[in-house]
């Protein structure tokens, strides 16, 4: 089978084409950062609008790229939720379109399934079962994953997620947007010893996280500093090793807890090289394996919802009237 996949739940507008037998044959991405940086994060209604100026072109660049068939794909797949409504009805909507004129198949993914099932896109897969972090700028998870659809939430963030804290954080220091990548840029030369920010509800028992606290006290610490780039690039190195400290922690946590040796890193805060060193050593220390995503798959991207729709069409899911109903809050356990 050979599903087109489609993603615009938030900024960046993604399509591929992944193959059952051949694999990924073909992705694109557009990224609309250049037109929300000035704003200092996503503004809804504009991140809409591209994603409606973009989607086709992108779809129409893909087909040119395999090999022409009719129709051109077996199934269409889009992220129906959870995201910004109006971004996800623009994918929805041309998903569905595309699939009542070719005569299709079509499925609406859910987008942190897709972020789950992402590492699978990999020569190296990790078998079932597995734990896994979803971490990006709207979701910090820690999910156990018995098998596809068999989904507990062990831990989730009671208030910022850690995307969105290393956003709200580079905003503050000066540092621009996107956030992560920002500081992560900044600590490399930062001095790892001048400031120790605390590591939020380490030391309660469970799985939930919480990044707001931590804001705060980079905020204060702000505050005193004249704030030149010596001084940005410290506070940066000490947010990042906070935030890379706490997820691994309660990482090892959920892997104890649960008697699993694997765990899934995902997300576009699982594209930070610190958290990726930090956890794979203290995997390792455990007899636990990590496993990644490419850094292009743990952002938004459509390659990871065509394959995701292709794992849901064989399991019986999708139909030849889909309907683009989208949800913009939408638990993993409830798909």
């Amino acid at each position: 089978m050979r599903v087109l996949g489609i993603e615009t739940s938030c900024d960046d507008t993604g399509a591929a084409i992944y193959d059952t037998d051949r694999g990924l044959l073909v992705h694109r991405l557009a990224s609309q950062i250049s037109l929300h940086r000035v704003y200092g994060g996503v503004v809804p209604e504009l991140a809409a609008r591209d994603h409606i100026r973009t989607l086709l072109p992108l779809v129409d660049s893909l087909l040119a790229e395999v090999p022409a068939g009719d129709p051109p794909v077996d199934a269409v797949a889009w992220t129906a939720g959870p995201g910004l409504a109006g971004a996800l009805l623009v994918g929805a909507s041309v998903g569905c379109s595309l699939a009542e004129g070719w005569g299709v198949p079509g499925v609406g993914v859910h987008h942190m399934e897709g972020h789950l099932l992402a590492p699978m896109l990999e020569p190296e897969p990790p078998e079932l079962p597995f734990v896994a972090l979803l971490v990006s700028g709207g979701h910090t998870l820690l999910v156990d994953v018995a098998a596809i659809g068999d989904y507990r939430v062990l831990g989730q963030s009671l208030d910022d997620a850690a995307g969105e804290a290393f956003d709200k954080t580079a905003k503050l220091l000066g540092l621009g947007y996107p956030g992560g990548p920002a500081i992560a840029r900044a600590a490399l030369e930062g001095d790892p010893g001048r400031f120790r920010f605390s590591r939020p509800m380490v030391n309660r028992p469970g799985l939930d996280f919480s990044f707001s606290g931590l804001k705060t006290q980079v905020r204060t610490a702000a505050e005193s500093l004249a704030l030149d780039d010596k001084e940005i690039a410290d506070v940066a190195r000490g947010f990042e090793e906070a935030v890379v400290d706490t997820l691994c922690i309660k990482c090892i946590r959920a892997l104890k807890e649960t008697g699993r040796r694997r765990i899934v890193i995902a997300g576009g805060v699982g594209a930070n090289r610190r958290l990726r060193a930090a956890l794979r050593e203290r995997a390792g220390e455990i007899g636990a394996d990590v496993y990644y995503p490419r850094p292009e798959f743990c952002t938004d991207n459509g390659a990871m919802i065509a394959y995701a729709g292709s794992v849901r069409l064989a399991m019986g899911a999708g139909s030849m009237t889909p309907g683009f109903d989208v949800r913009a809050r939408w638990s993993i356990t409830e798909i």
